[in-house]
């Protein structure tokens, strides 16, 4: 077995029989459940605390309002708005809302008033201004005799539906930018986040065997090349598993969530339908549903799927390389060479910015086309460039350029590594690191 498969062995072997590991990698879809229990709890919680509200209308034009979200109107009859009040001290209603004539048909906002001690609070807050809305909307409609089903034919919702000219290929649809855009924003964020993770993980690997001296007496007999590459790749397997442990443990978490929460209801995840409002048809939304499928399954997953792991193999191994030879640089005073790492963070966060900004603007500009060739951001800009198939040669071209910067910075690496490894005792700068490239040796 040779030297650098036996450094492998020992990183990998090392981290993942950590406890630390393995509660983590455990701990981590018996957080999603946690999550996902509360958010299902937090979907059916309902405080309870119902409010009676005394509804002066002072010009008949609500005259009364259905109970919703905890408030419960009542009519005010003849009581003045000073009677209202004193029921309001006297705790036998919670709050008045009188609501004062119009006067002006034309004016878009109408001011209504709420009398209570206490404070509204933003979701009785909001179910007051929606109800009370509508009702002066129905008020306006019938004092200008205007028929309300013709005013409804007025609404229109228009859905673009893409065409294609040459008449080869097939066409996109209305579901064609969501899709392009969740699925390179999710493939985004995980290359952002594996990236950032396991690099970091290679560099504070590299930081314990310095401060142990771990290193010098493995140094006696490998090569200090050997040594970083055996734990990039160790790191990373590392994380692979970790990744496929998350995988499997989440699915079963989806598979069990049912069976503790029972179901959720639909109505309770939605706002409650007004009078008057069409119900969603269940066929259209299983059509609906259909064909945002069929928009999924028409990419070129393979395709896709390949990409996505030569950049993940290549953003790893570049970052993680340059992040082995900062750690290989950090002396003692961890706070100072702390600084070592933001030249390194800084293409990670501008390629997600440039992603996040610009490419859900236009995946096609000027500014995302660099990025996907540019080695440093190409990791994380092409794979969300992939979404929405761009031409060939540009994908070509940066896989090309990604797989080369990753030979050209993990060599890099290895001369830094050589050098600051083995450096005790003395504050490292940028300047110092640059002769180090040029040593021989």
């Amino acid at each position: 077995m040779s030297k650098l498969s036996l450094i492998v062995r020992r990183e990998y072997l090392t981290r993942v029989t950590k406890k630390s590991f393995i509660i983590g990698t455990l701990l981590a879809p018996l957080g999603l459940l946690v999550y996902m229990l509360v958010i299902v709890g937090l979907t059916k919680y309902e405080s309870g605390s119902e409010i009676k509200v005394a509804l002066l209308d002072e010009a008949g034009m609500v005259r009364q309002l259905p109970d919703d979200k905890g408030v419960r109107f009542l009519p005010a009859g003849n009581k003045t708005l000073d009677q209202l009040k004193t029921e309001v001290r006297e705790k036998q209603i919670d709050g008045v809302l009188r609501i004062p004539p119009l006067g002006n048909f034309q004016k878009k906002e109408h001011t209504v008033f709420y009398y209570s001690d206490n404070k509204l609070a933003p979701e009785k807050s909001s179910v007051i201004e929606r109800k009370v809305a509508k009702k002066i909307r129905e008020f306006k409609i019938d004092s200008l005799q205007l028929d309300p089903k013709a005013l409804e034919m007025l609404e229109t919702d228009i859905a673009i539906d893409p065409e294609k000219v040459t008449g080869t290929g097939e066409d996109d649809s209305k579901y064609t930018a969501g899709v392009g855009l969740a699925i390179g924003g999710i493939m985004a964020f995980i290359m952002f986040f594996m990236v950032t993770m396991y690099g970091a993980m290679v560099m504070r690997s590299v930081m314990e065997e310095k401060t142990n001296r771990i290193v010098e007496v493995m140094m006696s007999s490998v090569r200090p090349f050997d040594l970083m590459l055996g734990k990039i790749i160790g790191a990373g397997a590392v994380g692979l598993t970790q990744v496929v442990a998350w995988v499997v443990l989440s699915g079963a978490v989806m598979f069990i969530v049912p069976f503790f929460v029972g179901g959720i209801d639909p109505a309770q995840m939605q706002a409650p339908m007004t009078p008057g409002e069409v119900p969603i048809d269940p066929e259209q939304m299983e059509g609906e549903a259909f064909r945002f499928m069929a928009e999924i399954s028409k990419q070129n997953w393979p395709l896709i799927i390949f990409a996505f792991i030569i950049f993940f193999l290549g953003g790893y191994f570049i970052y993680s390389s340059l992040f082995a030879a900062i750690g290989s640089a950090m002396g003692d005073d961890l706070g100072e060479s702390q600084s070592l790492t933001l030249p390194v963070m800084i293409p990670i966060i501008l390629a997600f910015y440039i992603t996040a900004f610009a490419g859900m603007r236009n995946p096609d500009s000027g500014l995302m086309v660099f990025a996907s060739m540019f080695p440093l951001f190409s990791p994380i800009v092409m794979p969300f460039r992939m979404a929405f198939n761009p031409p060939w040669w540009q994908i070509a071209l940066s896989l090309v350029l990604v797989v080369a910067a990753a030979f050209f910075f993990v060599w890099l690496a290895g001369r830094i590594y050589r050098v600051g490894i083995l450096l005790y005792g003395k504050k490292v700068t940028f300047r110092e690191i640059g002769k180090w490239m040029f040593y021989k040796g």
